[in-house]
């Protein structure tokens, strides 16, 4: 991954799970960092762990991206800091597990604030300057719940399933301007999600749970082959590959029944 030697990323949802592995991986291809998320002592220890072994500049934004004109106050420290983004990582988001009338519409509409209309603000304004200097690199993580309606994760898949179409459009749109952008559609994998979302492990999760740091990694590469998008690990892929023979009726009800608890 030396095609990040010496560009800037911003990784937001950086002080957990895809967000830290995705800031390790980066750093290690020779990228400098911005860190964004809510937990500083978190953001510090990751930033102090990869000082340590990596040659590269760390800066650090605590915010939480779900309050108004987050994106914004961002922007607008980035700019302080004379920091230009060459890479955006759009990591951050949560899910949220249940059935759609028992989930307080608070929590799904901040929910849906934060997995898709932060990415979408945050791909367009940085997208202007990665098209102004003729380079960069998008990497939106979306899920392969985006590729089918999963009922108990409704609002949630329906919101991976713009990232992933919004993801696939501007891949198209952005090759004139030699700015890369791919969607990662990871399965279960091991990190807060579950915790989160309010789930607990099923037996299907714990057969197919990937490490972070293999969805990061396949996530990378495909930003930087230029892919559309891509699914992490075989057996995920045998699953959305599975489902076109799949009437779309069935694929909601086996999706019940493998996230049920």
């Amino acid at each position: 991954m030396h095609e990040f030697n010496q560009l800037t990323a911003l990784v937001t949802g950086a002080s957990s799970g895809l967000g830290v592995d995705f800031a390790r991986q980066l750093a290690k291809s020779g990228a400098n960092l911005v860190l964004l998320a809510r937990r500083e002592p978190e953001l510090i220890t990751l930033a102090d762990e990869i000082k340590q072994q990596y040659d590269c500049k760390i800066t650090i934004i605590v915010q939480d991206l779900n309050e108004p004109g987050a994106v914004q106050i961002v922007l607008d420290k980035l700019l302080a800091a004379d920091i230009s983004i060459d890479i955006l990582i759009n990591n951050a988001g949560f899910g949220l597990f249940g059935e759609f009338l028992e989930i307080p519409l608070e929590k799904i509409l901040s929910m849906l604030n934060l997995d898709m209309l932060v990415v979408t603000e945050l791909t367009h304004r940085l997208a202007i300057t990665m098209k102004e200097k003729g380079k960069g690199y998008i990497l939106n993580v979306a899920s392969i719940g985006g590729y089918q309606a999963t009922p108990s994760y409704a609002a949630y898949s329906a919101a991976k399933a713009y990232v992933l179409l919004l993801s696939e459009a501007l891949n198209h749109e952005f090759k004139a301007y030699s700015v890369n952008v791919s969607a990662m559609a990871p399965g279960i994998t091991a990190t807060e999600f579950l915790k989160v979302s309010g789930q607990k492990t099923t037996l299907y999760q714990k057969l197919l749970m990937m490490k972070s740091e293999d969805v990061v990694r396949i996530g990378l590469k495909a930003l930087i082959k230029n892919k559309p998008s891509v699914v992490t690990g075989l057996i995920n892929k045998l699953t959305i590959w599975s489902n076109r023979l799949v009437p779309r009726k069935l694929q909601s009800k086996i999706a019940y029944q493998l996230m049920k608890n």
